[in-house]
C-alpha cells in the first residue's frame, strides 16, 4: 500500500483547521515516530497561526519527560509506543501549551525496533481537549517507513476531526 498523498494529508489538514476555526481553538501537537511531519503539514496552510499554537517533537523518552511531563513510570511500565504514553503526551502538551486541543504520535516505523509484543507499523496516538477529555488509540499500519510515518499523521488527524464532531 502507498503512503497517504500529499493531497489527501492538506485535505484532512484543511478539514481539523475549519474544525478548530469555528470553535475558536488553538492547536498543540506532540509527535514521535513522525518528527514533526504533524506540524509541518499544518503549518503549510496559509493562515494556520489563527489555529496551529505549538509543536513538540519528543523523540526520546528523556524528552517526553522533559517537555510534556509524561510520567517516567508510565514510560517504565507501558513503554514510549503504548496508549498510556499517548495520551500522557497529549494531555502534556495542552498543559505546557495555550491550546484547546491536542493531538499526540509514539509508534515503531522501522525498519528496526519491532519486537514480538510491539511490531514494526504498531502506533499509538493520544487526544486530549481542554475539557478534560482524553482519548487514546493503536492501531498496526504496514508498510515501509514512509508509508506508516504517512498514515500515521493521517489518522493522528482523523481521530482529532472525529473527537471534534
Amino acid at each position: 500500500m502507498a503512503r497517504v498523498s500529499d493531497e489527501e494529508l492538506h485535505q484532512l489538514a484543511r478539514e481539523l483547521a475549519d474544525k478548530l476555526l469555528a470553535r475558536g481553538w488553538m492547536l498543540a501537537s506532540a509527535e514521535s515516530c513522525t518528527g514533526g511531519w504533524v506540524g509541518q503539514l499544518l503549518t503549510s496552510l496559509p493562515g494556520s497561526s489563527q489555529w496551529y499554537e505549538r509543536g513538540f517533537i519528543t523523540y526520546a523518552n528523556a524528552a517526553k519527560i522533559e517537555m510534556l511531563g509524561v510520567p517516567e513510570a508510565t514510560l517504565a511500565t507501558h513503554g514510549a509506543v503504548s496508549e498510556e504514553t499517548a495520551r500522557a503526551m497529549a494531555t502534556g502538551a495542552l498543559a505546557r501549551s495555550h491550546a484547546h486541543a491536542a493531538l499526540a504520535i509514539s509508534g515503531i516505523a522501522g525498519p528496526d525496533g519491532g519486537t514480538p509484543q510491539k511490531p514494526v507499523g504498531l502506533v499509538c496516538y493520544g487526544w486530549a481537549l481542554a475539557d478534560g477529555t482524553a482519548m487514546s488509540s493503536t492501531c498496526r499500519l504496514s508498510g515501509d517507513r514512509e508509508e506508516i510515518r504517512s498514515r500515521a499523521v493521517a489518522a493522528a488527524l482523523r481521530g482529532l476531526i472525529d473527537l471534534l464532531e
